[in-house]
Parts: structure tokens; sequence; C-alpha cells
């Protein structure tokens, strides 16, 4: 399924998306597909699947550490095809990954796999706008949505060129700093959602960890959340895994939907 398609089945039930995220092949790649069923059982609309990667920049301490588990588990980039087409839910899945995994497999067989494996979106920390325009081409033949981020410091002229490229939906940061389940969603987000002047959905994260705050984000304009660390979490303790993200799910996607 194309993230188009989602957002446009979501606006005609008048509902706000969730957006999880897991890290690939943490603890393994048997685990990864039951999570993610659990996750999009309880309300996730699209999953945004980790490729690690040994120095993930803009992830804070649980996701580095779930990059380890995979990456260590053998993870690589072979794996996670195989895994992405091994998983049949309904819902469009993304990939979240770094530059230099896309460098050194090649741009255009990179995103082609993509394509072949089901997924229909790339978020790249890493790659400024500015250098993007090889895999921005590649994306575009091979009907892949390349997904960009904008954070509190993001000039107006730098968004424009975001808005104009970058497909799928928009990626919103919402403070400073790297990802990871904070107590309060930061102060700059309804700000930040004021600037992002764009036809594409605006989907937040970086810090959302409950049903309230994403209700909070969703009110101050957001069309999505992204939440992962507080799923990473959960995938951490070993403890019950599938029933406690299929719970956080369905509280998160009920938070979105004003409930």
């Amino acid at each position: 399924m194309r993230i188009a398609d989602k957002f446009r089945e979501l606006k005609a039930k008048n509902e706000k998306a969730l957006i999880a995220y897991v890290c690939a092949g943490d603890p393994s790649s048997e685990d990864t597909g039951k999570y993610v069923h659990a996750l999009v059982k309880g309300g996730a609309d699209i999953v945004e699947l980790g490729l690690p990667f040994s120095d993930p920049v803009a992830d804070g301490p649980t996701i580095q550490a779930a990059s380890d588990r995979s990456l260590e588990a053998g993870m690589n980039p072979d794996v996670y095809f195989e895994l992405a087409a091994s998983i049949k839910e309904q819902v469009p899945l993304v990939c979240m990954t770094y530059y230099n995994l896309i460098f050194r497999r090649g741009v255009e067989t990179f995103v082609k796999d993509c394509a072949a494996s089901g997924i229909t979106g790339i978020i790249v920390p890493d790659l400024p706008i500015e250098e993007a325009d090889d895999i921005l081409k590649a994306c575009k033949a091979h009907g892949v949505d390349m997904i960009f981020m904008v954070t509190p410091v993001t000039d107006r002229d730098r968004m424009q060129k975001i808005f104009s490229k970058g497909s799928g939906f928009l990626y919103i940061v919402s403070r400073l700093g790297v990802t990871g389940a904070r107590a309060d969603v930061a102060r700059s987000t309804k700000e930040i959602l004021e600037k992002v002047n764009t036809t594409l959905p605006r989907a937040v994260g970086f810090g959302i960890s409950n049903g309230k705050q994403a209700a909070e984000v969703i009110a101050a304009g957001a069309d999505a959340v992204i939440v992962g660390s507080a799923f990473v979490n959960i995938i951490a303790s070993q403890d019950n895994v599938e029933e406690r993200l299929e719970h956080l799910s369905e509280e998160l996607k009920a938070g979105c939907s004003g409930q």
C-alpha cells in the first residue's frame, strides 16, 4: 500500500495516523514479524522498519541499543529485504536507515530492492536535501516515497526545497536532539507546525510515548504521530512483548483519534 493511499483512507474516516517504528531484527527477524503484526492489530497505520547501522547519529540510547542487538543477531540489508518481503500486513512499510548503507549497496539497487520487498517509503536522517538528487531520481523511477525531516531550526528556504521534493509525509522533529521517549512533548511542536505550510501530511516524532501526548500533538495540528523508543523499550524488556505492543498501539491510536 502506498503512503498517500493510507492518508486518503484515514481522511475519509476523519482519522489521524499512528506511525510506529521497530528496529528490524531486534531480537530476531521472526520476532520482528510478530511485533509488526501486534502493532498493526493495535492500530498502527504505517510501520517504520528500521535498518540498523553501527553509528545511528539521530538515535538515542534506546534505538542505538536495539540496533546493536539486531546487528549482533546478523541483520544486514539482504536479510532486511527478505524480512520486509515476508511482512503481509496491509499497511505501508517505510525503511528508516542511514546513507552509508544505501551508498554501499548502490542507490539505484537499494531503492529497487525497497520496491521489490514492499517498502513504499524511505527516511534517511543523515542525507541533506541538497545531496539527495540521486536517491530522489531512483525513488521516482521505482514508485517509492522519499521522506524528509524538518526541525525547529530548519529555515524557510530549506523547508521550501523539502516541501517541493519530498513525498509520502513530512517528518517533523518536534525538538532538537536524538530520539527517545520523554515525559512531555516539546513546546516547539506547536510553533513548528505553524511554520510548516505544505500539502504533505505532517507527522510529528521524537519524544512521544503515550496517548495523552499523541492527543496533544494532533490537537496542535499534526496529521500523524511517530512513535519509536516507547515501542523499542517494550521489545528490549522481553516481557509479554506482543500484548504490550498491541496495548500501547491501541492507546496511541486512541490519542490520535482524540479519545
